[in-house]
């Protein structure tokens, strides 16, 4: 029986360090799925909405503004959409758009049908690629670049693994960054020992950030799911991380380590 594997994709790993989306990124995440597929259903997370307008268009205030970051969004959203179909048809990988908001957790017949929609789709071989539904709720606008959306999909499908593609290898004792000396933290337990490694940067793009990541281990540990932090710009991150030849910070549940 496959594994069911979440994948959360950033803003700062689909635009490569960029202001604009990076298709060679999402074909190397295309051609990890293909070599990965016989072992895991994968099931996408995906940020980079107001960064695919940012290609197109440009609205005044745009990173100000809660108003202007979802018209930005509803403009950017199905572009990138578009992309992931072109880029993800090439290595013959299906794939359906599922736009979500946090009170589709709250409320039980919602969740039942969220939860069926992703089965039925697994089954038939598509991979569902997640958002927030920026038009009617602006939590990840604000607060979290999708991860903690990422770690309640990973609870309603009861995953096996979440992996977070992010801009930094993991959690480090200080923020690498902004100090040289930080040295990465490749396991935790216990949450409590590692808030106080927190230290924030601020980017344009993305609104996640080491605390929001955290929260997102919360989550899943809370569910004995296991949880990854990995470095998305690095080629072959997914497979590198899987395989132990990627650096990375692994949160383990306290029943699986």
């Amino acid at each position: 029986m496959k594994k069911k594997l979440v994948l959360k994709l950033g803003t700062s790993t689909l635009t490569g360090g960029t202001d604009k989306i990076s298709r060679g990124k999402i074909e190397d995440v295309a051609r990890q799925i293909v070599n990965l597929r016989k072992d895991y259903d994968f099931v996408i997370v995906s940020s980079g909405a107001i960064a695919t307008a940012r290609q197109f268009i440009t609205i005044k205030g745009w990173d100000t503004e809660v108003a202007s970051k979802q018209a930005m969004s509803a403009i950017g959203q199905p572009k990138l959409i578009q992309i992931y179909n072109e880029v993800f048809s090439d290595f013959d990988l299906p794939i359906a758009q599922c736009l979500m908001t946090y009170r589709d957790f709250e409320n039980d017949n919602s969740r039942k049908n969220t939860l069926n929609t992703i089965h039925e789709l697994l089954k038939c071989n598509y991979i569902p690629i997640i958002n927030e539904n920026d038009t009617v709720a602006v939590e990840e606008l604000i607060l979290g670049d999708n991860d903690k959306l990422s770690a309640l999909v990973a609870t309603l499908i009861n995953a096996d693994l979440l992996i977070l593609a992010s801009d930094i290898d993991g959690v480090f004792d200080k923020n690498p960054h902004l100090n040289a000396d930080a040295k990465l933290v490749p396991e935790i337990t216990d949450l409590a020992s590692v808030r106080s490694f927190i230290e924030e940067k601020t980017s344009k793009l993305g609104t996640g950030g080491m605390t929001s990541k955290i929260q997102a281990a919360e989550i899943c540990l809370a569910k004995n799911i296991e949880m990854y932090i990995v470095n998305g710009s690095k080629n072959n991150f997914i497979a590198d991380a899987l395989s132990g030849k990627a650096l990375k910070t692994r949160f383990v549940p306290v029943a699986k380590s």
